[in-house]
């Protein structure tokens, strides 16, 4: 059984995680999405939030499970028996970063290949920061996560931020009120 793994932070799972996550099930037969504990990054959802909002969105994917892990990837990948890590690839900016970390994990688990997957165009501008920093303003992010967890990344970053997203919806009427 071929098994991937999918590691990031998904704080929260957009639309382009969601993409690369369905592109690597068609390619495993296995893949796992592991959410990593990052001590640089400050999380906005608790661990166990980012697991239940993942799991949410990819439970029609059937040979996709969700963990996490606080340790080292490579460690992981070796416990799982997995053969690749796979990671998406927004734009150039993004490469040499994961070229670095790619280099890194071969070098402490020589079993364990590195898979790009570069996000569909739709999707290249997206990041969760710039998800959360929208959703905090009340704006729109329909389109960008799945559609399964929106409602709850708007009542974390703006309790009323959904009155936002129905107010443009709605067309504007030319007849006053009664």
């Amino acid at each position: 059984m071929r098994t991937a793994v999918c590691p990031g932070s998904f704080d929260p799972i957009t639309m382009g995680h969601l993409d690369i996550i369905t592109r690597a099930s068609a390619l495993f037969d296995r893949v796992i999405v592991l959410i990593s504990v990052n001590a640089a990054k400050k999380s906005v959802f608790t661990l166990d939030e980012r697991v239940a909002l993942t799991r949410k969105a990819t439970s029609h994917l059937p040979n996709v499970t969700v963990d996490s892990w606080d340790g080292l990837l490579v460690d992981y990948v070796r416990r799982a028996g997995a053969t690749a890590i796979v990671r998406g690839l927004r734009a150039v900016s993004d490469f040499e970063y994961e070229f670095q970390m790619a280099l890194a994990n071969k070098r402490m688990n020589p079993d364990a290949e590195t898979i790009f997957l570069t996000t569909a165009s739709e999707n290249m501008y997206l990041s969760s920061s710039l998800v959360r920093q929208i959703a905090s303003f009340g704006g729109s992010i329909e389109g960008s996560v799945p559609e399964c967890v929106r409602e709850e990344i708007l009542r974390r970053f703006a309790p009323d931020a959904g009155r936002g997203e129905q107010a443009e919806a709605k067309p504007a009427s030319s007849k006053a009120a009664p």
